[in-house]
């Protein structure tokens, strides 16, 4: 018989994560975050008793224990399932620690931002359960972050660094969901770890921008509407006042722009789509969901436009219809932005559980070396920051 996949998931949110793991085969045993909307979410989803897609045998988090918790008050024991041994130990232990310190959408305050150092705190967790691996998801800004020094790229290597003094060998990778059958454009920044056994490796892409031999198209936003039903009509916002004649006027796949921001290789101005007025092209997968009431808007012919509605977000983050998400409506969209993207949980589930099968005779004795694309990232934003970092900051101090 088959060990058990189980998991401690840290940092949990509404889910997303343990959804798309849940849909590998693994189970996850324990689920804990601080907010408590989250928490009430994930329990509002236990009892409603979901089914796991592609498992007839289990429905989402069952047996589960869920905590509201600050990861800082927590001990490794706080995470043991209560009729475990002592030295009981999960199979992963899974996370994306909150990524506002390093999202382009936030003030990208890193390690000065107190959210910053809560990755630290899930190494202190490893630290005390042992798992045999361990999952963490971020912004792809990460990357390309400073470390407690200046220098872009130091930040994941301060990470890196963290697990291999425990005596993990580390693998990175981004992803973008789309490249693995969801209906959004959302690229993030992936660690994989053990200590002791085969390393998993980032999945293959199963979806391109253009079908191929080895891969499907990607499916569009249009595809993901047509499986739903039609949005209940309290969730629909529709244009209003001098900005819709603006809207109406765009094309698809197009916004209204930001002012022009002068920039050392831009002197005419770095411009930008305002974030809440873009028109989605519904024969793309959509752009990447944010943690916002204010999703794209859909043009559903000449005079008919409205605003992606919170259960289409949750639809194009791999949620199930049924998933409860509890509180108002912005903090619904708040919950589904920040959740992992479910689909690409299930593909990077199914690699952990593929090298947990294995036993190599020589595990990895050093952690492989960065994907050369990492270093190209990571020069881009060198050479960005060269560029442009004084005209930037007399811009953010006026």
């Amino acid at each position: 018989m088959r060990p058990r996949l189980s998991v401690v998931s840290l940092f949990s949110g509404a889910g997303g994560l343990d959804v798309g793991l849940e849909r590998a085969g693994w189970d996850t045993v324990v689920a804990t975050d601080i907010d408590p909307v989250a928490i009430a979410s994930l329990e509002a989803s236990q009892k409603a008793e979901i089914p796991i897609r592609g498992r007839l045998d289990r429905t989402h988090l069952q047996g589960a224990e869920i905590l509201q918790a600050d990861i800082r008050d927590l001990t490794p024991a706080d995470l043991r399932p209560r009729a475990s041994r002592k030295d009981w130990r999960p199979s992963l232990l899974a996370g994306g620690p909150p990524c506002q310190p390093w999202s382009s959408a936030g003030l990208q305050q890193g390690f000065r931002d107190p959210r910053g150092v809560l990755i630290s705190e899930m190494v202190r967790i490893a630290d005390g359960l042992k798992p045999r691996y361990v999952l963490m998801e971020n912004v792809r800004g990460l990357l390309t972050a400073a470390g407690r020094g200046r220098a872009h790229g130091d930040a994941i290597r301060v990470i890196q660094d963290e697990w291999e003094n425990l005596g993990y060998v580390v693998r990175w990778g981004l992803m973008n969901a789309a490249d693995y059958g969801a209906a959004q454009r959302r690229i993030r920044l992936v660690l994989l770890a053990t200590q002791a056994l085969h390393l998993p490796e980032i999945p293959e892409p199963t979806h391109g921008r253009h079908a191929s031999i080895k891969r499907k198209p990607w499916v569009t936003l249009a595809e993901l509407l047509a499986s739903h039903p039609e949005p209940d009509p309290e969730d629909i916002v529709v244009p209003s006042g001098s900005r819709a004649k603006d809207l109406y006027a765009l094309e698809p796949g197009t916004g209204l722009k930001t002012g022009g921001t002068v920039e050392h290789q831009r002197p005419g101005g770095h411009w930008g789509y305002r974030q809440d007025s873009f028109v989605a092209d519904l024969n793309q997968p959509s752009r990447t969901i944010r943690a916002a009431s204010t999703p794209d808007w859909l043009k559903l012919g000449p005079r008919s436009m409205r605003r992606l509605t919170w259960k289409e977000c949750a639809g194009l983050q791999g949620f199930p219809q049924e998933w409860c998400f509890e509180g108002p409506r912005d903090v619904r969209f708040r919950l589904i932005g920040n959740a992992v993207q479910a689909d690409m949980a299930q593909v990077l589930g199914e690699s952990v559980a593929r090298s947990l099968s294995k036993r190599p005779v020589r595990p990895l004795s050093t952690s492989p070396e960065w994907p050369e694309y990492f270093h190209r990232r990571i020069r881009g934003a060198q050479a960005d920051h060269r560029a442009n970092a004084e005209s930037r900051k007399r811009h953010i101090s006026r």
